[in-house]
């Protein structure tokens, strides 16, 4: 007698292309190795950065088949013999390398951090690599605090509206850029100052978050004091070459977020306490991942979007 092995569902591609190319199927359940958990995934949040690789236009893992998603929230299940700091039962949320967007994932248990227990596995699923980004960006890397100037592009998106946030929190003065109408939204979360068109309205910035990448790189060195801080969150795509700004007598810096449960847990903190707010512009099942890459590319999202998981 035979004991069938356990499955998983998971949203596969086996080929580059348009959200089309996504499809739900069923795998054998995978087993944690060593330093791993396996995790019952609750919600995922859906990245930009998913929407490209399933494109190809960053083919970050190869070639397809795989599974898209590094932003999970859930239950550890299971945990590898030498994982000691999490247990099975725990309610957890984190940034991994890939496979999100399934029932069950395995990861670094470095990877995790307990979730916030206000929040629910949707708004904890939406935070990782936001929250991250912003974190390395503005506190690791800018150290921003009281009085500090800073100016952050496309601030009502996934990482711009933890930013604008975060640099609240730090004390800094905060002037947003998006569209329109997204301004009234931006002041809710406490920027000081929203603009569409920064060029000639912006001066005299301390640090300049560019989440847009292109000829904003550029534009924005305008803005910025001599000294002043440009970080670009799009590394494929910034727009200029380092040396360009050092010769203006201005500092640069790539933040690419890194999976940290160690600042996870710091996060946490400010998410459980209601400094830092995720919104969520739209929960759809697993098996509308395809809708929700759909959103992603229309450009219209505010904040956030997650896949929420069957039970």
């Amino acid at each position: 007698m035979t004991t069938e092995h356990p499955r998983t569902l998971a949203v596969t591609q086996h080929r580059f292309g348009a959200p089309e190319v996504l499809h739900l199927e069923e795998h054998p359940r995978p087993t944690p190795a060593p330093g791993e958990i396996l995790l019952r995934v609750r919600a995922a949040g859906v990245n930009t950065v998913d929407l490209l690789v399933r494109s190809g236009t960053a083919p970050l893992y190869g070639n397809p088949p795989f599974t898209l998603g590094r932003d999970v929230s859930g239950t550890v299940e299971a945990v590898a013999e030498d994982v000691t700091r999490l247990r099975p039962g725990d309610e957890v949320f984190g940034k991994i390398d890939a496979g999100g967007y399934a029932t069950h994932v395995t990861a670094p248990a470095t990877h995790f951090a307990p979730k916030p227990a206000p929040l629910d596995h949707i708004h904890a699923a939406a935070a990782p690599t936001a929250t991250l980004t912003a974190w390395q960006a503005l506190i690791d890397i800018a150290q921003v605090g009281p009085g500090t100037r800073v100016l952050i592009h496309a601030a009502a998106g996934g990482v711009g509206h933890v930013a604008v946030q975060l640099a609240k929190a730090e004390g800094a003065h905060v002037v947003a850029t998006a569209r329109a109408d997204r301004h009234d939204f931006l002041r809710d979360l406490g920027a000081d100052y929203t603009t569409t068109d920064f060029t000639d309205a912006v001066h005299d910035m301390d640090v300049a978050l560019d989440l847009i990448g292109g000829d904003y790189g550029p534009r924005t060195l305008n803005t910025l004091r001599p000294g002043g801080l440009l970080i670009s969150a799009i590394p494929g795509d910034l727009g200029l070459a380092p040396e360009d700004v050092e010769a203006r007598g201005m500092r640069f810096a790539v933040v690419q977020a890194e999976p940290s449960g160690e600042r996870l847990a710091k996060i946490a903190a400010l998410l459980a306490s209601n400094r830092i707010r995720i919104h969520v512009e739209a929960a759809l099942p697993l098996a509308e991942a395809a809708k929700a890459h759909e959103l992603g590319e229309a450009g219209h999202a505010k904040g956030k979007l997650v896949l929420v998981l069957p039970d």
